[in-house]
């Protein structure tokens, strides 16, 4: 066998098999998971344009070979990461991940471990907890158009966070994680997995970053959120990779009977960022509530790719997404609303609003219906405008500077979602990244 460093090389068939030797302790099913999806990844083709899962979107620059696997951080550089972690101080638990490695834990209480609350990140898990994972890592095939990138982050994934919430048992303050790149052309496969069982409730907060501002990076991650019957699962998803850098996301969210979920991301980081969200709705009397918030500009293009698969009845899900842009960015978004024909009596909504602060920005709206049911109230909707010009004016007339008044009309147009976030925190973090980011306009 040719020798390699994974840590120096490009992606490649060479680098893919030094991973899986220095990762040997990996439990069977998941080294043939891996395995399989290596193939998967070579075998599937490149985004292109004529591709309708990748429509309106720019596929120049999508190649991935040009990354290396994230190197291992010495301890001196992992002082800023933890510094720049301290974002959430009230939380029942908190990973910080630098370069895929973790860095820094914040162990449970006595009390949710005695409770049977797991909280670890997954290069323990893996060993400790082999059994829950099998049934859930991975479990959901990608259905969006990343399937060439959900592969490549099967087969290179070695981290990330499971949180496991036993029945019936409730916790108010969030977890977090946090997951931070280093490096030029370094390469990260954040994971996250969240179990929810019977009735039970939990917030989750995922924080990603870089720690360089210009250097090139790769990050390719996946979420999922399964909340079982009568769980309440919200979610907090926050993408803030530095603009050089390519990323691709995909969150899944799957609600048992009279579950709910609430998911709420901000996106406003990435030269390139693709996220896709799939809701899938499987248990009757289940809920589940999406929300997103993108702040762009220069020329950052945000792809947002959506689906919400109804499969049980009287159910509900909606779906607010809300995308400010700024010089010539650009957003995508694509999203279907999909109701089985035994899912009657579905709720389901699907809206998306765009506020063009240039005439430069572009943004694109696709929504769709696709349903076989007869008894059910679906609509969907897209708009796209400019500042309202009076409202401008009257700042204007009264002293503001017209960066400022524009920020101000932008947190008003948020404002719809902000006041959705319940924990008090964690939407005071989400006003001030929306600040930082036109602070840095």
């Amino acid at each position: 066998m040719v020798t390699v460093n994974s840590e120096t090389e490009f992606l490649s068939e060479a680098v893919f098999e030094h991973f899986l030797s220095r990762n040997a302790g990996l439990p069977s099913w998941l080294v043939k998971q891996k395995e399989k999806s290596w193939v998967d990844y070579l075998a599937l083709p490149a985004p292109s344009r004529s591709m309708e899962s990748w429509r309106f979107a720019n596929v120049t620059g999508l190649g991935v070979e040009g990354f290396r696997l994230a190197p291992t951080l010495e301890p001196s550089e992992t002082h800023s990461l933890f510094e720049a972690s301290k974002r959430i101080e009230s939380n029942s638990g908190e990973l910080v991940f630098g370069n895929d490695d973790l860095i820094h834990e914040e162990a449970l209480s006595a009390e949710l471990s005695e409770k049977g609350v797991i909280f670890e990140p997954l290069s323990r898990a893996f060993a400790k907890h082999s059994e829950i994972l099998e049934e859930f890592f991975m479990a959901q095939e990608s259905a969006l158009g990343s399937e060439k990138f959900t592969a490549l982050h099967t087969a290179l994934n070695r981290n990330g966070t499971l949180l496991f919430v036993p029945e019936n048992v409730e916790i108010e303050l969030p977890f977090v994680s946090y997951h931070w790149a280093k490096g030029e052309e370094s390469a990260v496969f954040p994971h996250t997995l969240v179990i929810a069982k019977d009735n039970s409730k939990v917030t989750f907060v995922d924080v990603y970053g870089s720690d360089d501002k210009d250097l090139a990076q790769l990050a390719c991650g996946v979420s999922t959120l399964y909340a079982g019957p009568g769980a309440n699962v919200e979610y907090h998803y926050v993408q803030n990779w530095n603009e050089s850098s390519l990323s691709f996301n995909r969150l899944t969210t799957i609600t048992q009977r009279d579950a709910n979920i609430r998911a709420f991301g901000i996106n406003i980081g990435s030269k390139h960022a693709r996220s896709e969200g799939h809701t899938i709705i499987d248990g009757a009397g289940s809920n589940a509530e999406l929300f997103s918030m993108t702040v762009a500009h220069d020329s950052q293009e945000m792809d947002q790719r959506t689906l919400q698969s109804h499969n049980a009845p009287n159910s509900r899900s909606n779906l607010l997404f809300k995308n400010a842009l700024q010089d010539e960015s650009k957003t995508i978004f694509s999203g279907l609303i999909k109701v089985a024909e035994e899912a009657q009596q579905t709720d389901a909504y699907q809206t998306n609003r765009n506020l063009l602060l240039n005439p430069s920005a572009e943004a694109n709206s696709l929504p769709g219906l696709e349903i076989l049911a007869n008894d059910v109230k679906c609509s969907h909707g897209a708009t796209t405008g400019q500042i309202d010009e009076e409202q401008l004016f009257y700042l204007l007339a009264r002293g503001v500077s017209k960066p400022t008044a524009q920020k101000l009309l932008v947190f008003g147009f948020f404002e719809e979602i902000l006041k959705q976030i319940k924990h008090e925190e964690l939407a005071d973090y989400h006003r001030q990244l929306v600040q930082q980011k036109f602070g840095n306009a």
